[in-house]
């Protein structure tokens, strides 16, 4: 059978002050009326049933995201102690289907991407799940808008065919987050794919990877594995992911593994990773503006408010992000977005990661 698996337990530092460790950005509404959980839900829908629906999640954040899809069988939220990576995320996942369903196939999503077209994104999907049929390890690629730096981008190789109306090509090397030369060249030779972060594949194959490439890890998955269907799972499982070492998917498997195959595609994708991706899909007004919340301007340029129930004035300003809640205010450039991620980790090492 096929399933559909979450990743929801990340922080979303670049969205702080709004996103927070306790209520990340996946579980706000930062587009439209639903939250960017809700929407990973309810875009999936009409491929995968409810009961084929996984989500993995911190504990502390499980709560609040089974109350906003009570759809969701609570038995299809596994929790992991703390978070490790998406290596040891998937790992985790991968166990507890292959416990329900050993000849699962997987795919990997994530919480807090946004995708207009809903439709051709599951065909994707279904598209993937062919191919991955004869081992294949599947990523989704997006084909690139523009020379960012801010994703990885993977290399196509040689083309191996078309499965219902979308080419897929053997995968030549990952590349992580580039200069913006080497972006603006990758780009104009149509042979790269931004990296989506969203994978499609046979359990027994990712665990084949886990054990040929992370055997140290692979052996702690085994001895969480084997107390799954026991009263000690808990304990075993907080007993043993402290010592799991910090690996993502792409460096830890996906860069050595055998039979990696990517399907470009476009489906009106973002990744709300930072404050300036809003202002990518949000509707702007005649100056590039986004207001959200109580705001005046005056001669106010290319700038995004996202304002609680006090009035944010600003005048004379240009490209800026000014984001104000109740206990805090933050200003930045819109050059500077991705060091938001620089002020948090000073907070944490004040103790002041949750300032109130």
């Amino acid at each position: 059978m096929y399933y559909a698996v979450i990743m929801a337990g990340g922080s979303g530092t670049r969205l702080w002050p709004l996103s927070r460790q306790k209520y990340p950005k996946q579980a706000l509404k930062l587009v439209g009326d639903k939250t960017l959980f809700q929407y990973a839900v309810e875009r999936i829908a009409p491929l995968f049933p409810w009961e084929r629906i996984i989500v993995i999640t911190r504990a502390e954040l499980a709560l609040i995201l089974m109350e906003q899809t009570p759809d969701l069988p609570v038995e299809n939220f596994i929790l992991e102690p703390e978070g490790r990576g998406t290596a040891p995320t998937i790992g985790l996942a991968a166990i507890h289907l292959q416990q329900r369903d050993p000849d699962a196939t997987m795919a990997i999503l994530t919480a807090d991407h946004y995708i207009t077209e809903t439709e051709r994104f599951c065909q994707a999907l279904r598209a993937a799940e062919e191919i991955s049929s004869d081992g294949s390890l599947v990523t989704l690629g997006i084909r690139p808008s523009s020379a960012s730096t801010g994703f990885g981008y993977i290399q196509q190789g040689s083309a191996l065919g078309e499965k219902n109306g979308f080419r897929f090509y053997a995968v030549q090397r990952f590349t992580e987050k580039p200069d913006p030369k080497s972006a603006d060249e990758m780009v104009k030779s149509g042979n790269y794919s931004w990296n989506s972060g969203m994978f499609i594949w046979r359990v027994d194959r990712i665990l084949e990877e886990f054990e040929r490439q992370l055997p140290d890890f692979y052996a702690q998955l085994f001895d969480v594995k084997r107390a799954l269907t026991t009263p000690d799972y808990a304990s075993e499982l907080n007993r043993i992911w402290p010592g799991v070492a910090k690996q993502t998917i792409d460096y830890g498997v996906m860069e050595a593994a055998y039979q990696v195959i990517v399907i470009p595609v476009e489906i009106g994708w973002t990744d709300i990773g930072s404050w300036g991706s809003l202002l990518d899909i949000l509707p702007v007004d005649e100056e590039q503006n986004v207001f959200i919340g109580n705001h005046l301007g005056i001669d106010t340029k290319g700038t995004l408010v996202f304002g609680s129930r006090r009035l944010v004035a600003t005048i004379g300003v240009n490209d800026l992000i000014i984001v104000d809640t109740e206990d805090v205010v933050m200003v930045c450039s819109r050059e500077r977005e991705q060091d938001v991620k620089a002020i948090v980790d000073k907070l944490k090492d004040t103790n002041q990661f949750e300032p109130i």
